[in-house]
């Protein structure tokens, strides 16, 4: 999967992965739909973003998951 709005620069946000060189982490973006904000929300608290760059955080929150395994509570 090729993401062209995810952006790490070594010189901005200690290589935080942001929304195309903003300095907004991909992290921040899709913590705030977690936590149960509407897209249109999201774009209120950050004018500067854009709807595809949301879905394309939360594309790549969801990847980044595929790439690793989390220590998980077995439910029994």
């Amino acid at each position: 999967m090729k993401f062209t709005r995810i952006t790490v620069n070594p010189h901005q946000m200690g290589e935080v992965p942001c929304i195309r060189g903003l300095r907004i982490p991909v992290s921040t973006v899709v913590g705030m739909v977690a936590e149960g904000m509407t897209v249109e929300e999201v774009l209120e608290a950050y004018p500067d973003l854009e709807v595809q760059d949301i879905r394309e955080a939360l594309m790549y929150a969801a990847e980044a998951l595929r790439e690793r395994e989390l220590p998980l509570v077995v439910a029994g």
